[in-house]
């Protein structure tokens, strides 16, 4: 595979010493930020008209805003990798650490659709649950206060009438006492009726999968998709041994968060829950896009091309309003689409993370786009997804061919 060229930026300031919250100067962080270098790697392709400088300026002035310290980015086909390119760094303290493509990000609420949607559907694909009956026909506890009518199907699309997150306080005690607190809990609005971005629907989902599967989704997934996928870098609770790879999140007193779950809710769960707690690297990321590529010609390692027609077959979201198409368990036009750029297909579905995370798989263009960065650290003020989806316009406008 022939090496692509390098591109360095300017050195600038380095940042030293410990990083405490009192300290934190913007200024000083994002000369810090600006002393990375930015690489392109392992790309397949020449440089169409200077796409690559394209982006990395997109990128380069999002770090000198403070969107991010550091980014991975990526664009494959079903075989060929258009583009890869890291930037800035990862650790920016006590030394900096530039950004590499085997870091390994928490990727938030890309966990709903690459861990728990993906195995919903290959609990329906092997008639399991029906999508369609309701959650407490496999969990009978899960029926009062009105919900004894929301569906699967609804959780996955949002359309539960669950709320988007109940208090933080009813997670303090442990998974068990969080889950009955869950089924206490009332509703926002009737099931099906009105779309409200819920992660608690998908801790019931995650819930749905151990009741149903006998093991915790984090076991579930790795033994049905990440391990049949060789995703070696994907992961609840990453071990020790991996932390030198892993991007930190946010402070936390006097620490970063690293290697463990960001999410207060899932990491008061023990780090494994079905709204978030996954941790993968771009590169696996890519070999999921690419099944999920061959999953719709029939190709697929752990698809039924019929499942995952149904997985990825978009929905209108509900509301007064035009509220775009949601599909089950990922985005694919709707108010959360702002990292899916404009040239991708209306067959293509994605899904973000809160920590600056965007995967989108494209069937019809055949592309896999992926974003990886920790738009928290250092100062918790990042912003990505105009970021990405700006690239993702540059790459789906050069590589997507429609086949």
């Amino acid at each position: 595979m022939p090496q692509a060229r390098r591109n360095k930026a300017p050195q600038a300031t380095a940042w030293a010493g410990p990083l405490r919250n009192s300290m934190l100067d913007r200024r000083t962080i994002l000369a810090a930020m600006l002393g990375g270098t930015a690489s392109l790697i392992h790309a397949e392709q020449p440089n169409p008209d200077g796409i690559n400088e394209r982006i990395e300026t997109l990128v380069r002035e999002a770090i000198a805003k403070g969107d991010l310290p550091g980014a991975v980015v990526c664009c494959a086909g079903t075989e060929q990798v258009y583009y890869q390119a890291t930037f800035g760094n990862r650790w920016l303290t006590p030394t900096k650490v530039p950004m590499s493509a085997e870091t390994i990000f928490d990727l938030a609420s890309i966990t709903k659709s690459v861990a728990t949607a993906t195995s919903v559907a290959l609990l329906y694909q092997d008639k399991k649950i029906d999508p369609n009956a309701p959650v407490c026909q496999y969990m009978p506890e899960f029926n009062g206060n009105g919900k004894q009518k929301i569906t699967i199907q609804q959780c996955l699309l949002h359309t539960s009438g669950l709320t988007p997150d109940n208090a933080l306080a009813d997670y303090l005690e442990g998974p068990d006492i969080a889950w009955q607190k869950i089924c206490n809990l009332g509703l926002r609005s009737k099931p099906g009726e009105k779309f409200a971005y819920s992660d608690v629907g998908f801790i019931v989902l995650g819930q749905l999968i151990k009741r149903v599967s006998g093991v915790e989704v984090d076991r579930f997934a790795a033994k049905a998709i990440f391990e049949p996928l060789s995703m070696q870098d994907t992961m609840f609770n990453p071990p020790e041994a991996l932390r030198s790879r892993i991007a930190p999140t946010e402070n936390e007193g006097d620490e970063w968060i690293c290697a463990r779950v960001h999410d207060p809710r899932s990491f008061k769960m023990g780090g494994v829950a079905g709204h978030a707690g996954l941790f993968s690297s771009a590169g696996d990321l890519v070999k999921f896009g690419r099944d999920m590529l061959a999953a719709s010609k029939g190709q697929s390692k752990i698809f039924d091309q019929a499942t995952f027609d149904w997985m990825i077959t978009p929905h209108p979201v509900p509301e007064q309003l035009p509220r775009g198409t949601r599909a089950m368990g990922w985005d694919h036009q709707s108010p959360y689409s702002r990292n899916r750029g404009e040239s991708f297909s209306k067959r293509a579905f994605g899904h973000g993370g809160f920590t600056g995370t965007v995967l989108w798989i494209d069937p019809v263009k055949e592309l896999v786009f992926v974003f990886l960065s920790s738009r928290l650290y250092p100062d918790g003020k990042g912003s990505v997804n105009t970021l990405a989806g700006q690239i993702a316009t540059e790459l789906g406008n050069e590589f997507g061919e429609v086949r």
